[in-house]
C-alpha cells in the first residue's frame, strides 16, 4: 500500500510533466481566446499596438455568417464520417484476414501497417500525382486500358479522393488496434460454436463483433479527434476547391484573404467547440461500450 510519503514523491515528481503539458495547451488557448476579440493585422505591418484593436464578437459574428462556414462543416463531417465507415470496415476485415496463418505473416502486417508512418502531405503528393493525375497518373493508364475516359479525380470527384487518400493513411491505425483485439479472442468460444453447427456470419456478428466493441469505439474516437483537423491532404490537392473546404481549411483561408489574426481565432473557437461537442457525443457511446 502507498504510503502518504510515496504519494507526495510520485506527485513532486509528475509535477513538471503536468505543469509543461498544461502550459502547452493552456498558453496557446488563451492566446486564441485573446486574438480572438481582437482586431490583429500583423501581416499588414500594423504594429502590436495599433493592430491590437478590441472588436468584441466582431471577428465571431463575420466567421460565423459567412456564406462558407456551414459547407465548410459539413463538409468537415461528411469527411470525418467517411473515413471512419471505411477505416472501420476495412479495417476489422483486414484484421480477420491477418490474423490467419500465412506464408510471410510478419512481412505482410508490416506493409498494411506502413502508410500509417508516411507524412500526410507526402501521401496526398504521391496520390496526387502518381495515382489519380489525369493524363500519367496509374489510374488513368488503367481507365484508357478498358477504353474508358480517364477521370479528374481531384476535380471532378473532389470529396470521394479526399476520403480515399486519408483512408488509406488511417487503415493501418485501425487495423493494428482491431487486430491486438482479435489476438485477445478466446479461440475456444468459436470453436465450440463451430462444432455446434453456427455458420461463420453468425460466428462473426454474435462472437467476433462483441468482441471488437470496445477497439472499434477507441479507433473511432481517436481517429475523429485527428480527423476534425484534417487540413494538409486538402492543402496539396484540391486546395479547397470543388467543395472539399473544410472548416480548418476555411479558417486558414481567411487568415489569409483578410490578414486577420483575429478573425482566425475566432475560427478555431468555432473548431474547439465543434470538436468537443463530437468528443461529448463520442465519450457517451465509448462510455456505453466500455461499460459494458
Amino acid at each position: 500500500m502507498a504510503t502518504r510519503h510515496s504519494r507526495s514523491a510520485a506527485r513532486l515528481m509528475l509535477a513538471p510533466a503536468v505543469i509543461l503539458l498544461l502550459g502547452w495547451m493552456l498558453v496557446p488557448l488563451t492566446m486564441t481566446l485573446f486574438f480572438s476579440f481582437k482586431r490583429y493585422l500583423p501581416m499588414r505591418g500594423d504594429s502590436m499596438a495599433a493592430g491590437l484593436d478590441w472588436v468584441g464578437f466582431a471577428n465571431y459574428t463575420r466567421f460565423v455568417t459567412s456564406s462558407s462556414f456551414w459547407p465548410s462543416v459539413q463538409t468537415t463531417l461528411i469527411i470525418v464520417g467517411g473515413v471512419l465507415v471505411i477505416t472501420v470496415v476495412f479495417g476489422v476485415l483486414l484484421a480477420m484476414l491477418l490474423d490467419q496463418p500465412m506464408w510471410g505473416q510478419g512481412m505482410v502486417r508490416i506493409f498494411v501497417i506502413a502508410p500509417f508512418f508516411v507524412m500526410p502531405t507526402v501521401s496526398a503528393l504521391v496520390w496526387k500525382n502518381m495515382f489519380m493525375d489525369p493524363v500519367n497518373g496509374l489510374l488513368a493508364h488503367l481507365w484508357k486500358a478498358f477504353g474508358a475516359d480517364p477521370v479528374a479525380w481531384l476535380s471532378q470527384a473532389a470529396m470521394p479522393s479526399l476520403i480515399m487518400i486519408v483512408s488509406w493513411q488511417w487503415l493501418p491505425f485501425a487495423t493494428l488496434i482491431l487486430l491486438t483485439a482479435i489476438q485477445s479472442l478466446d479461440s475456444e468460444q468459436l470453436e465450440a460454436a463451430e462444432m455446434d453447427g453456427a455458420p461463420v456470419l453468425k460466428r462473426f456478428w454474435y462472437i467476433v463483433l462483441p468482441h471488437l466493441s470496445r477497439a472499434i469505439t477507441i479507433v473511432i474516437l481517436i481517429q475523429t479527434i485527428f480527423l476534425l483537423a484534417i487540413f494538409a491532404e486538402i492543402f496539396v490537392t484540391t486546395g479547397g476547391a470543388f467543395g472539399s473546404k473544410t472548416l480548418s481549411y476555411l479558417i486558414f483561408q481567411r487568415v489569409l484573404e483578410s490578414q486577420n489574426v483575429g478573425l482566425g481565432s475566432a475560427g478555431g473557437v468555432y473548431a474547439i467547440i465543434l470538436a468537443n461537442i463530437v468528443a461529448i457525443f463520442l465519450m457517451r457511446i465509448v462510455g456505453k461500450n466500455l461499460d459494458r
